[in-house]
């Protein structure tokens, strides 16, 4: 408030009686026990006594619903999700706190046989190296399809001693409920489960019990992570995973995987008023992203007639990264051609896998 401000504030005609002064006294009264009760509780539930945390690996072939489990299971978008399989490409830490247990997922790339180019070798090794140190490992599997590369990931786990509880995801597509009586029997006599639990991911049916398994098996253990957390990456690596999802998801089978987002500026903006124009301006992420693809005719698919698709791209990227970030993001998008970038070490090293 300016001198002036105060000036005219003095100069008022005030007219107070003592009635208003103990009512003024009594709202004051009430919020000051307001902020002393805010400050002085707890706003945390009191952990257990036996609280237990670990880190627990979803492994399974591309396309079972990693992803969709560990989203449904935070109640968080965190790992993308498409159709197409392979669209995780990266380890992920999903964080999940209640006061019982603390559970540190790892989403990974689907295990696959077909090695063809350097960054399905690279999956494939961050799939595999999700299982070290970890204290349990959900084996999702598909609950009407068992394929040659439900086994491969089988036999990586037959070669550790790990705890390995048996996720069968999409029961609800079952026609005959029964049906999966013997699918479960199957599974057993193929391997030593820890647990058995079928569930839906995508409807969030028997993910209560699929936690409450967990919990079960992680040892006795402090948290690792403060318990509002529900990741370990950066804003700037969930924003990239971001914009690739809308792409694989608008452009469908026109656009193989030979893409992939690099996030070139991430930049902070404080409220403040617009020089220029006397405007106060909200605070706001300003965020630069260059999608590369491989060949010039997957450019003009990405861009789409007259930057339609590039656009609506953009849009519902925002969307999703408002709600995440809670904050006013303005992104600015350019698509680069790249060639053989996902069979080039070198490339791949710089493109962060």
């Amino acid at each position: 408030m300016t001198e002036n401000t105060k000036m005219n504030v003095n100069q008022k005609e005030v007219d107070i009686t003592i009635e208003d002064i103990n009512q003024s006294e009594d709202v004051s009264l009430e919020t000051d026990t307001a902020i002393e009760e805010f400050f002085t509780a707890n706003p945390n539930t009191p952990l257990a006594d036996d609280f237990k945390a670990g880190y627990v690996a979803i492994v399974g072939r591309p396309n079972v619903g990693k992803s969709t489990l560990m989203n449904h299971l935070l109640g968080q978008k965190l790992s993308i999700t498409s159709r197409k399989p392979q669209t995780t490409r990266h380890r992920i830490h999903g964080i999940l706190s209640n006061h019982e247990m603390q559970a540190v997922f790892v989403d990974t790339p689907g295990i696959h046989r077909n090695e063809v180019r350097a960054i399905n070798e690279r999956m494939n090794k961050a799939a595999v190296s999700a299982l070290v140190d970890v204290d349990l490992v959900l084996f999702v599997v598909d609950s009407d399809q068992w394929r040659d590369d439900d086994l491969l990931t089988l036999q990586k786990l037959g070669e550790t001693d790990l705890t390995v509880v048996l996720v069968i995801n999409k029961a609800d597509t079952l026609k005959d409920k029964g049906s999966i009586l013997p699918l479960i029997e199957t599974f057993s006599d193929s391997f030593d489960f820890a647990d058995i639990v079928p569930v839906s991911a995508l409807k969030n049916q028997n993910l209560d019990r699929l936690q409450a398994v967990i919990a079960s098996h992680l040892p006795i253990a402090e948290p690792m992570f403060d318990t509002e957390q529900i990741t370990d990456r950066s804003e700037r690596f969930l924003a990239s995973e971001i914009i690739r999802e809308k792409i694989m998801r608008s452009a469908g089978d026109e656009v193989p995987y030979d893409l992939t987002v690099q996030i070139d500026a991430f930049k902070d903006e404080a409220a403040h008023t617009d020089p220029k124009t006397g405007r106060p301006r909200k605070a706001c992420t300003f965020i630069d992203a260059t999608i590369y693809v491989e060949r010039g005719g997957q450019k003009a698919i990405v861009i789409g007639d007259k930057g339609q698709r590039i656009k609506q791209v953009g849009m519902d990227a925002r969307k999703d990264m408002e709600q995440l970030f809670d904050k006013k993001i303005m992104l600015t998008l350019w698509v680069k051609v790249k060639r053989g970038w996902s069979d080039d070490e070198r490339a791949l090293t710089s493109l962060g896998y």
